[in-house]
């Protein structure tokens, strides 16, 4: 597939020709342009080609049709396909600056979008994979490569953590990767893109991207508590409003094993291969708005904070507190994450 626009005689006879193109900036998983059709704007996405191409060109059409459900739109609404060329044709919609409190809207937003799937949905799109056994190995290997002590039972504490993960009840649609960027603050509210890895679970896991620093972001940010107990609140709220129902305790799991995911200091062409974590006591690296390092000094910090009165992970809770001092002694000049998006 090249660069020109694809927009072959299908999508041309369902909308029209286009009388414009110009090309946006993308993943290197995607091609995207803004086009001009009879009567509107609109944003035309191919999905590239890859093992995982019809892959992720499934889940986002099926994401961005659960997700029309919603009341109040939270997608742009999806005007045409083109399965055999992988392209979707969107609604094009305005991007404002956001608020300076933009992440209470974005949680409001998020509960929406959680809330658009049934249980009956299942199997539509894949189930949300969290961490595993491996993820464990590489976390405790860096425990002791920077010589902090692993107390006894720290290691079936992960063990359990792991299973709850596996196990947490939810028929939420999950975007897949909640970032700065994939949210467009529009006039009318927020409205999310990029579906590629969207799955079915807990709500929990992406309510935590606001306290963890948004993992599979190039943009990390770390909010105030006041500004992140506004967000989290409205999350619960519009979740109970969209449902009928309370949104499940959690959060200190979620957050938890988002720190066990080397995978997550990287971008995703990286994913899926090294130990990321592993080569923390020898390099650092940066990955938009932070290096590694940051990263993970900030998700300790947050997990050991979370974790400290919750009996089943009293070890995680010591041994990431004793990882962030250890970490924070050794490269002194790490700065925190920053607290505004770019």
């Amino acid at each position: 597939m090249g660069s020109l626009l694809a927009f072959g005689d299908e999508l041309r006879a369902e909308l029209g020709s286009p009388r414009s193109s110009r090309r946006l900036g993308s993943s290197p998983r995607s091609r995207v342009w803004r086009v001009e059709l009879p009567g509107t704007s609109a944003v035309v996405k191919q999905i590239v080609d890859g093992p995982d191409a019809d892959e992720r060109y499934a889940r986002e059409v099926a994401a961005l049709r659960l997700a029309a459900r919603a009341e109040t739109p939270i997608v742009p609404a999806l005007l045409a396909t083109d399965a055999g060329e992988r392209v979707l044709v969107l609604e094009h919609l305005d991007h404002q600056r956001p608020a300076d409190d933009w992440i209470v809207g974005y949680a409001a937003a998020l509960a929406r979008l959680h809330a658009t799937a049934r249980p009956e949905d299942a199997g539509i799109l894949p189930r949300w994979q969290g961490p595993n056994r491996a993820d464990i190995d590489s976390f405790l290997g860096l425990a002791v490569a920077l010589q902090v002590p692993v107390a006894p039972g720290v290691s079936d504490e992960l063990d359990d953590l792991v299973h709850r993960l596996d196990q947490a009840p939810g028929h939420a649609l999950l975007h897949g990767d909640p970032c700065p960027g994939n949210d467009l603050h529009t006039a009318t509210g927020i409205r999310f893109i990029d579906f590629e890895q969207a799955s079915l679970g807990s709500g929990l896991m992406e309510l935590a991207y606001l306290r963890i620093g948004f993992p599979t972001c190039w943009c990390v940010t770390s909010a105030a508590e006041p500004l992140l107990e506004r967000a989290e609140h409205a999350y619960r709220t519009e979740w109970r409003a969209a449902t009928g129902a309370e949104a499940r305790d959690g959060l200190a799991d979620a957050c938890a094993g988002w720190l066990l995911r080397g995978d997550a200091l990287v971008e995703r062409a990286h994913r899926e291969g090294d130990d990321h974590l592993a080569r923390i006591p020898q390099r650092d690296w940066k990955w938009g708005t932070a290096t590694a390092r940051q990263r993970l000094v900030h998700r300790l910090g947050v997990v050991s904070e979370l974790t400290a009165d919750h009996t089943s992970l009293s070890g995680v809770s010591r041994l990431t507190s004793d990882l962030r001092h250890r970490m924070l002694t050794r490269w002194p000049t790490l700065q925190p994450v920053p607290t505004k998006r770019p």
